[in-house]
């Protein structure tokens, strides 16, 4: 990225009238820009209401609180299908230059199937129940107020693929196929202040999927690689970050660019962020859209790419 973020307004993309048509189309122009160019912008005019964020945010850092003894009740190495909380060190995003992991602690909680679910029933990786930590009196409502976040940002995110698909010259409709139980995750982050400067709350790495979605809160630390160094993301007030992740690039033949990113938490408070990560269906196929570049790589599903990203990132899987 070599200019300023993107801020792009998504007021009215919902509006499917004929009179909506040209703003819809002018919409997704914009977000097709910014996705070739760099993949990450800033949503504003979307439809989170700022009060279900705030509340989100308040019971994500009432659980990071907890001692270490109850957040191990629901560890993420519990867990069939990768749900629950890791510690510090849990995930490495760069094995490379920080083989010891993140200097960050988070929880996932994804779509949360029943035992008779016939994705669970077939024992499809990554699908089954949540992992929620007990209500305790600061955690009442922590279940319904990250459930109906996530039902939110599903909502979002399938227009977001709606534009996707406009910007790339197809119908509006062309991923929804792909999407009748999309896998996604919703993550709360905590990343405190760095105690030593070449360690990193979140290595450099690109995203895995589809698209993320980043609220962030209190302090600033989001940075992007570019052709001049690292540029820092602000705080933008009501503003969404979104993201092109590894699967979406590959999924437009390279159209769309997943952008190296990291997280360096330079502030003497704890950084909060909640990131949502959406994927389509797990048999969808990842070959290059038409009206995208070829591509020679072999073919994958989505879960299947997936899972080699995720083994990747945490050792626990590989135990």
């Amino acid at each position: 990225m070599t200019r300023a973020l993107p801020v792009i307004d998504f007021t009215g993309f919902a509006d499917d009238s004929a009179a909506g048509d040209a703003r819809r189309a002018a919409i997704a122009a914009k977000i097709g820009a910014a996705c070739r160019e760099n993949g990450f912008f800033a949503l504003t005019g979307h439809t989170i209401k700022a009060g279900l964020i705030d509340d989100a945010f308040a019971m994500a850092q009432h659980f990071f609180d907890l001692p270490e003894a109850q957040k191990q009740d629901i560890a993420i190495a519990r867990s069939p299908c990768h749900r629950g909380w890791f510690a510090h060190g849990g995930e490495a995003l760069d094995k490379a230059n920080q083989p010891q992991g993140d200097y960050k602690e988070g929880l996932k909680i994804g779509r949360d199937l029943p035992p008779d679910h016939a994705r669970v029933k077939a024992a499809l990786p990554l699908h089954g129940a949540n992992q929620y930590p007990e209500e305790c009196n600061a955690l009442i409502g922590f279940r319904a107020s990250m459930d109906t976040l996530y039902d939110a940002c599903e909502a979002l995110s399938r227009q977001l693929m709606q534009a996707f698909a406009l910007s790339l010259e197809l119908p509006p409709t062309y991923f929804d196929g792909w999407l009748n139980e999309p896998m996604a995750t919703l993550a709360p982050l905590r990343y405190p202040p760095m105690q030593k400067a070449q360690e990193l709350s979140a290595g450099a790495h690109t995203d895995f999927g589809c698209l993320t979605l980043l609220f962030q809160h209190d302090v600033p630390g989001l940075e992007i690689k570019t052709q001049g160094g690292w540029q820092a993301v602000p705080l933008l007030d009501g503003a969404i970050i979104v993201n092109i992740g590894d699967m979406m690039a590959r999924w437009t033949g390279g159209t769309y660019a997943s952008t190296v990113h990291r997280v360096v938490n330079r502030a003497p408070e704890t950084r909060h962020s909640i990131a949502y990560f959406f994927d389509p269906d797990p048999d969808a196929d990842l070959t290059p859209l038409p009206n995208c570049g070829a591509s020679n790589a072999p073919p994958l599903t989505a879960l299947e790419y997936l899972l080699t990203k995720i083994d990747d990132s945490f050792d626990y899987r590989n135990d």
